[in-house]
């Protein structure tokens, strides 16, 4: 890992993660996990202050970067439950069958290189009628931005810490065996998602394991 990769792209990657737009949505899906919870991809942290402490037992937070994982302690230790960061990729959760009660993912879809491997990894480690929880961003279904997330994304890559904008994010759930039981789309709003609006299509809901 570069210079950028290792320093500058977690860095772009929290501000973008950490806009006003951004956190209103993550409140409307964070709240609904429940006791023990893997949040796959917990980046710099910005997850960590909408859980119900109320509800949640304990977190598991997977997260591979370092530099994301030293951001995201001080969050970790203002909140009343346990948080264990587990330094391995989407692919590879450590975890045993039926460990969690919720699996939630916020923006990670699009970064983890395999992220099929990753949803079935997922579904693995849910407990049976547990809930997967996802905010996630995606294909838009407009043609004309669609043209252009095709043509942005090998560029944006890289500078994005690895983000597609291009994935089906529906499809791809329901293909890892899982079955979609609420889900809203739309545009993530504010001056920030009108100008890159390339990446501002989003889904997010819950599905559990068919």
């Amino acid at each position: 890992m570069g210079f950028y990769d290792h320093h500058i792209a977690p860095r772009i990657v929290d501000l973008a993660c950490g806009l006003k737009d951004a956190q209103r949505q993550r409140q409307k899906v964070v709240p609904r996990a429940k006791g023990r919870v893997l949040e796959v991809g917990m980046g710099s942290g910005h997850n960590i202050a909408f859980y119900d402490p109320d509800k949640v037992e304990m977190v598991w937070g997977l997260e591979p970067g370092e530099t994301m994982r030293n951001m995201a302690r001080p969050k970790a230790d203002r909140v009343p439950f346990d948080v264990e960061f587990l330094d391995l990729p989407g692919e590879e959760i450590p975890l045993d069958d039926n460990a969690a009660d919720t699996v939630l993912t916020t923006f990670t879809l699009c970064t983890i290189p395999d992220a099929a491997a990753a949803l079935t990894q997922m579904r693995r480690v849910l407990k049976p009628g547990g809930e997967l929880i996802f905010l996630e961003h995606g294909e838009a279904p407009d043609a004309g931005v669609r043209l252009w997330q095709h043509r942005i994304e090998p560029i944006w890559k890289p500078l994005a810490g690895g983000c597609h904008i291009t994935r089906r994010i529906p499809e791809m759930i329901q293909n890892a065996g899982f079955t979609i039981n609420d889900m809203e789309s739309g545009y993530l709003p504010g001056l920030a998602a009108r100008l890159l609006v390339f990446a501002a299509y989003e889904h997010w809901g819950s599905a559990t394991a068919k």
